[in-house]
């Protein structure tokens, strides 16, 4: 599962080979700055030193993947920015006829914003006993509104039901559980910021014993 979160270990071995990744570097610093953060204020919050940060910056050492995710997070932005990437132009509305959909895991999902954002927008329809029993856990922020229908939402320990016209926004580093209650299914509308990360690799699975 790719995960944000960074250990305290710096050790050469976490670091992926020099020809493993593009030049990070230019970036790297350029975006510290934009998020007008010192080099030890990002690095105390990405659990390096100062000193390591600046290697990166520098580009005497190349990031590995989840460091690379940690640090997109804390500077609001995507890993394809930070590894030089320019965006297409993308038109800033999403038409209706636009939104053709795709099911995963017995959801339906509706894109609802532009791909390559730091945030994903969508449409999803959950039916009824569809993934009620995975947990998801993820670096990131999830915001939800109901539509139409009612649904379970497990947040850690604490179980919220909400109806139509009811919202959360949460930390997606809190184990999460969405279940529809009704027959029918559930709709929302759903941003969240996942940093590319891959939606099957955001799943724990079913924590035995228990029921959404």
């Amino acid at each position: 599962m790719l995960n944000g979160g960074m250990s305290s270990s710096e050790t050469a071995p976490r670091d992926e080979p020099a020809e493993a990744l593009p030049a990070v570097a230019p970036q790297l610093r350029a975006l510290r700055r934009r998020a007008s953060l010192t080099l030890e204020a990002a690095a105390r919050q990405a659990g390096l030193s100062p000193a390591h940060l600046s290697r990166l910056e520098t580009g005497q050492r190349q990031p590995s993947l989840p460091m690379l995710l940690s640090l997109a997070r804390i500077y609001g932005t995507t890993v394809s920015e930070l590894l030089g990437e320019s965006a297409a132009d993308r038109d800033a509305v999403v038409r209706a006829a636009d939104m053709d959909p795709t099911v995963a895991g017995g959801w339906t999902y509706w894109q609802a914003g532009a791909a390559g954002r730091g945030m994903q927008a969508l449409r999803v329809h959950v039916p009824h006993g569809s993934q009620g029993d995975i947990v998801r856990v993820h670096p990131g922020e999830e915001w939800l509104y109901v539509l139409k229908g009612r649904l379970r939402l497990r947040l850690g320990d604490a179980l919220h039901r909400l109806g139509p016209g009811d919202s959360a926004h949460f930390d997606s580093l809190t184990p999460h559980r969405i279940a529809a209650q009704d027959p029918d299914g559930v709709e929302l509308l759903f941003v969240h910021t996942l940093l590319q990360s891959p939606t099957a690799a955001l799943c724990l699975g079913p924590t035995p014993g228990e029921t959404p």
